[in-house]
């Protein structure tokens, strides 16, 4: 096979690929604003494909059904990324483990969690009213919060390593200070409901973790 021909082959796969990129997206996007305006339960697969400009069967094959397209979301949400990315390989948990002093770890994390709670807070207010009508989920919700349980006790360990924090506490209540306070219930309670700007929780929870830890 000669190279022109295998080089053909390359450049019309990555076009492919870059393709099924962009539906996957528009999909995705789609999805988010509806189920944002009507709520998960009256979003239909039918009114997503409509939104993105593509079939039923294209939604289907591109991300799944409508509880694998939310949980596709979320999981997007909380990586930052256009696909789900686990948590060892995120660029801010490579930078909070690399940081030398607790201060540095607490100030990079709490960025993160700002920054996941903007995008996240909209979703999980729309997952709180389904999870008691879908079963899946509810099992959705429950995966992420005891996974995100694990990797703060993860962070936890990682603080009390730096022998910065006060001896008068334990890593499970360093984990659950953390693991409450971080998550996107919290941030929305104080900037969708009660009206904080964004800057202004980052602040303030990096000014509690500091006084509570250290």
């Amino acid at each position: 096979m000669s190279d022109d021909v295998k080089g053909t082959r390359t450049y019309r796969s990555k076009v492919r690929q870059e393709q099924a990129r962009r539906t996957r997206q528009a999909i995705l996007d789609s999805a988010r604003r509806l189920f944002a305006e009507r709520g998960y339960a009256a979003t239909t697969i039918s009114a997503i494909a409509a939104d993105a400009e593509v079939a039923q069967d294209t939604v289907y094959a591109a991300v799944g059904r409508k509880p694998e397209i939310f949980q596709l979301l979320l999981e997007t949400a909380i990586s930052g990324r256009d696909q789900a990315v686990p948590a060892e390989e995120r660029d801010y948990v490579r930078r909070v483990r690399a940081a030398p002093r607790a201060r540095e770890k607490i100030d990079i994390y709490t960025r993160a969690v700002r920054e996941i709670g903007e995008r996240m807070a909209p979703l999980h207010r729309i997952l709180r009213e389904a999870a008691g009508q879908s079963a899946e989920l509810a099992a959705i919700r429950d995966s992420i919060a005891e996974r995100r349980a694990a990797n703060m006790r993860l962070f936890a360990q990682d603080l009390a390593a730096t022998g910065d924090l006060r001896d008068d506490l334990d890593i499970d209540q360093i984990a659950d200070v953390v693991w409450s306070t971080s998550s996107a219930e919290f941030y929305g309670l104080l900037v969708l409901e009660r009206g904080w700007t964004p800057d202004a929780f980052q602040q303030w929870l990096s000014d509690t973790w500091h006084r509570l830890f250290l």
